[in-house]
């Protein structure tokens, strides 16, 4: 019989959902010489990383914050131990980051065996979050309201990414969000992006949101293009509300080979390009938000992007933000915050832009929610 040890994959996918952490440290303390392991998880703001094994022990240090921004291992020598602190990701998405101090020297592709259990955990997180609330629980500081529950739970992810690109999204406030959403799917060559302010506020600004992304994703998963999908959904909330509630809506496909962009405007939120050094608002002529007549009918408008490009969509709780009485936030804030995450990948882009907003804020509570999603087309 071999005495080779048991790949960490199959560990992880016989271990119960809610022990992977432990799973995996036992294995890199028996075949990686692993002393202190942890597993952080990034929390719903993204500016903090808790601990899994540890609950009560520190949250993650400067080395950990910097292999999280940057998505690339950490690795270096102190007190007589070598650390190493890798990314946990997958398809784009940032969970967290593992974090080992071990007594194995440098070389041998110890970083590169390293980076394949934090691989190896990183998946199987992903699949395990749908049946155990312990990696929900631990990524929460505060209790959410019943309407951010609903929308973190509608939500695709926090990003996604390939080689040809990588889109992110951020809703604030994170723990009291209740109208404003984001949605997104890959397929093939084809990326659909949505961006949703649902009218009202509470609860009800939830399901309302809640009916629309689900119409639209009924009717995406029927083969339907996005003036279908834009048309169901607004026929769903107009059955539902009957014109007294709505949801401005922006749909994108976008062509991952060409960069060509097909948009269904219904309503509020606003897009911008990022090219080079410049910022490019784009023109689109908005129709009727979603639900707000019976019988809508929806017409697709087009645009280009050229490799390199970003582009930002932001709804009106980010564009439109007037606190205290001063100039929207749209107006020159938001583009000075933008001109910030030049250097910066979409996943920390989406972050600033909304640190941004709250300093705008001045310490002030936000009249309404926001999102902003962030689209980097690399090709």
């Amino acid at each position: 019989m071999s005495d080779r040890p048991t790949p960490v994959g199959a560990l992880l996918r016989a271990a119960p959902p809610d022990r992977l952490p432990e799973v995996a440290a036992e294995h890199l303390r028996r075949h990686h010489g692993a002393g202190r392991v942890e597993v952080l998880l990034g929390d719903l703001t993204l500016t903090g990383l808790r601990p899994l094994l540890q609950p009560a022990g520190p949250a993650g240090d400067a080395l950990a914050a910097r292999c999280f921004g940057s998505q690339r291992p950490v690795v270096g020598d102190a007190s007589g131990s070598r650390y190493a602190y890798l990314p946990l990701s997958v398809w784009g998405e940032r969970l967290g980051v593992l974090s080992v101090h071990t007594t194995l020297p440098a070389g041998g592709g110890l970083t590169e065996q390293l980076t394949t259990v934090a691989d190896e955990l990183a998946v199987a997180l992903r699949a395990a979050g749908t049946v155990t609330d312990r990696y929900r629980q631990a990524t929460r500081l505060q209790r959410l309201t019943m309407a951010a529950e609903l929308q973190w739970e509608l939500l695709p992810g926090r990003s996604l990414g390939d080689e040809r690109f990588l889109v992110a999204g951020q809703l604030e406030p994170a723990y009291a969000v209740f109208g404003d959403h984001f949605d997104w799917v890959l397929d093939g060559d084809r990326l659909t992006v949505t961006v949703l302010n649902g009218y009202g506020d509470g609860l009800e600004a939830a399901v309302l949101t809640t009916v629309a992304v689900n119409a639209m994703r009924n009717a995406r998963r029927a083969g339907a293009n996005i003036v279908e999908q834009a048309e169901l959904a607004s026929d769903a909330l107009y059955a539902r509300y009957g014109g007294a509630a709505h949801a401005a809506t922006l749909l994108l496909e976008i062509d991952l080979v060409g960069g060509h962009v097909e948009a269904v405007d219904a309503g509020s939120p606003r897009a911008v390009i990022a090219r080079e050094r410049e910022f490019h608002p784009v023109s689109l002529e908005q129709q009727l938000p979603l639900g707000m007549f019976s019988d809508s009918r929806y017409e697709t408008q087009r645009f280009l992007l050229e490799p390199g490009d970003r582009l930002l969509v932001v709804s009106d709780g980010v564009h439109a933000a007037t606190p205290g009485g001063r100039a929207p936030y749209g107006e020159s804030a938001m583009l000075t915050a933008l001109r910030r995450t030049r250097l910066q990948p979409a996943t920390e882009a989406v972050g600033t832009v909304m640190r941004g907003l709250r300093d705008y804020h001045a310490g002030t509570d936000p009249a309404d929610d926001a999102v902003t999603v962030c689209l980097d087309w690399r090709r």
